[in-house]
């Protein structure tokens, strides 16, 4: 909510909004100008930007840790490996199965099957040749119906020898492809899961923690370690669900750290995520620092208001000197209606209503 700050806040934008008066203890006060802004507070911490977990894909124990907290590493870069001999062997296994079954090795049986498709046809040709003449001389009554029989039985047979020897052909060529290819997709199989068992990083970064140790057994749910950007960060702050709707890209946010007391930092909202979270009854809104400080560490915490209006030398009043009904308590006892405009922890704007030289005193109960 706008006025469900810290104590801690309060003070933080007090003195960065200048403030004129608006903080005085005394009973009888003037309107004063100075600079006021209306804000949301919000809480969050900040992450390197990409900022991730190395997880394996596989189970296994660390054979090699390759980097160490702080290491700067590029994209592609090697940073454990998990034992995986059984895996070696098994891709030495399908690379050998992959070059038993390639068709470059299996040319011989290929040529036999040709040899006999090439064998049939001859010998379909010379009983074609042989039955014609059996029945040329079978119609000139020189040999009986069983010797033409005969020939054309054997040219049939010829026909289905070669018929048989070109599906024999077909088949053998469609199964040496087919386990050819098997072969080679057992082998890409075998050589992936091997690279599975290295872990590499997915950015150019740094690594900001190590979270395990040579020997260490580890799963697919187990971090290994904590990556992220070198050189950029974001502030992810939790903004109220009632305060959500205030909120818009660019808006000017003012943060500070316990690790930089005293010092306030200016950010811009960059991103709204639209999904609230159901527990906190909160939405996940970020920044990108416009000042940065010197050193940043991610998951550093922080405090952020995010600015939705300012207005520079307007009348104020402070607002314990504002009374319900949008009036105030003049020092003659005369309440006067005011309009009021923005508000900020200390103080309120006055429209109108009120000058400068009007002299206010506090209710009494």
């Amino acid at each position: 909510m706008l006025i469900n700050v810290p104590m801690k806040q309060l003070v933080s934008i007090s003195l960065l909004f200048l403030v004129t008066g608006c903080g005085s203890k005394s009973e009888r006060i003037h309107p004063g100008f100075r600079d006021i802004s209306s804000s949301v507070y919000a809480s969050g911490s900040i992450k390197s930007k990409n900022q991730y977990q190395a997880v394996p894909l596989v189970s296994g124990i660390i054979r090699e840790v390759l980097v160490d907290d702080g290491a700067s590493v590029r994209k592609g870069q090697l940073l454990f490996r998990i034992d995986n001999r059984t895996q070696l062997i098994n891709e030495e296994n399908a690379a050998l199965s992959a070059s038993y079954y390639d068709i470059s090795s299996n040319q011989d049986k290929l040529e036999d099957a040709r040899n006999a498709i090439q064998l049939a046809r001859e010998k379909l040709r010379t009983d074609s040749l042989l039955y014609t003449r059996q029945l040329n001389l079978y119609n000139q009554n020189v040999v009986s119906k069983v010797e033409l029989e005969q020939k054309e039985l054997a040219y049939q047979s010829s026909q289905n020898a070669l018929s048989s020897a070109l599906i024999r052909y077909s088949d053998l060529k469609r199964q040496l492809n087919f386990s050819a290819k098997q072969a080679k997709n057992n082998l890409s199989l075998s050589s992936k899961s091997v690279s599975d068992f290295e872990i590499r990083s997915d950015i150019d970064g740094r690594v900001y923690s190590v979270l395990i140790e040579k020997g260490d057994l580890v799963g697919p749910q187990v971090p290994l370690a904590v990556l992220g950007s070198a050189d950029s960060f974001v502030l992810e702050m939790q903004v109220d669900e009632y305060d959500i709707a205030k909120i818009e890209l660019n808006m000017r946010v003012l943060v500070t750290m316990d690790s930089y007391k005293g010092q306030v930092f200016e950010a811009k909202v960059s991103k709204i995520n639209p999904l609230m979270n159901e527990r906190s009854k909160t939405f996940t809104v970020e920044a990108l620092f416009t000042k940065p400080p010197k050193r940043i560490f991610p998951n550093t915490s922080f405090e952020a208001n995010i600015v939705l209006e300012s207005k520079k030398r307007v009348l104020t009043i402070p607002r314990r000197y504002l009374l319900k009904g949008d009036s105030v308590l003049l020092a003659s006892g005369e309440k006067k209606k005011v309009s009021v405009g923005l508000r900020d922890f200390d103080c309120v704007e006055i429209l109108s209503g009120l000058k400068p030289e009007d002299e206010l005193i506090l209710e009494t109960e």
